[in-house]
């Protein structure tokens, strides 16, 4: 199956407790479902020191979403469902809201 949300794409957070935050897709994991948005879904991680890091301590970061938590945000700055458009010789991704083609 085509992927609906890709690494870059704007998303809004639907539900969590980041609902309504928006961010970029960092990362995809397709084999989880999962995406990582920037700035949402923070957690801290306890990391020893290592020689790359001598400081060690609590770090921030960002954890895994589902993929059904999220969705694109479209030119107006809705959150919209994803379809799929042959146009010409490709298949492009539509904003269902606006039916617009989605970049990337």
């Amino acid at each position: 199956m085509a992927a609906k949300i890709k690494k870059g794409d704007r998303v809004v957070v639907l539900a969590g407790k980041d609902k309504g935050k928006q961010g970029s897709v960092l990362q995809v994991l397709p084999k989880d479902n999962r995406v990582v948005v920037e700035g949402v879904n923070m957690v801290s991680r306890h990391t020893k020191p290592t020689q790359a890091d001598p400081q060690g301590g609590i770090k921030n970061k960002e954890a895994a979403l589902h993929v059904s938590n999220v969705a694109v945000v479209d030119s107006n700055g809705k959150p919209t469902r994803v379809g799929f458009k042959i146009e010409g010789d490709k298949k492009v991704r539509v904003a269902k809201t606006t039916g617009e083609v989605i970049n990337g």
